[in-house]
């Protein structure tokens, strides 16, 4: 863990419910400790430009780094407000989001990143990238689950 007198907690963020709850986790966590939150957004072009002789490019204003500020912004302002009680840094990175927040994550004391647990099983319980922080990450890493919806009454 980093030597430092305001602990650095890493989030990514990608505007999902999972990423929601772990930006309020990591948020909460940081008001907790008298730490700072570093909020990053990963973004790519799309993979599939190019492959499968798909010569379309992405629609003419595609901007996915763009898209990922945005997101970010709107999710960081739903989830905490303008007023978060913590110091709440924003950073569009490119690049797929598992390489992102691990790099990102050197110096930290703590990564935190949403599971949807949807790694091509929907019952996993790590997706792709909390499973490859969970093993590769500089420093610990907590997963928050996305809560369930509860059950209808009736």
């Amino acid at each position: 863990m980093a030597n430092s007198a305001t602990p650095r907690i890493v989030v990514g963020v990608d505007g999902s419910p999972a990423s929601e709850h772990a930006l309020r986790w990591a948020v909460d966590y940081a008001r907790l400790v008298g730490g700072s939150v570093t909020a990053i957004a990963a973004w790519e072009y799309p993979a599939f430009y190019g492959w499968a002789g798909l010569s379309m490019p992405p629609a003419e204003g595609f901007n996915p780094e763009e898209l990922a500020g945005r997101t970010l912004s709107e999710t960081v302002t739903k989830v905490v407000g303008d007023d978060p009680g913590v110091r709440i840094t924003e950073a569009v990175v490119p690049g797929n989001a598992a390489q992102a927040l691990l790099e990102s994550a050197a110096g930290a004391a703590l990564v935190v990143v949403g599971s949807r647990g949807l790694g091509g099983f929907s019952g996993a319980l790590l997706g792709s990238v909390s499973r490859h922080l969970t093993e590769h990450a500089p420093c610990p890493v907590v997963v928050v689950r996305d809560r369930p919806a509860p059950a209808a009454a009736g």
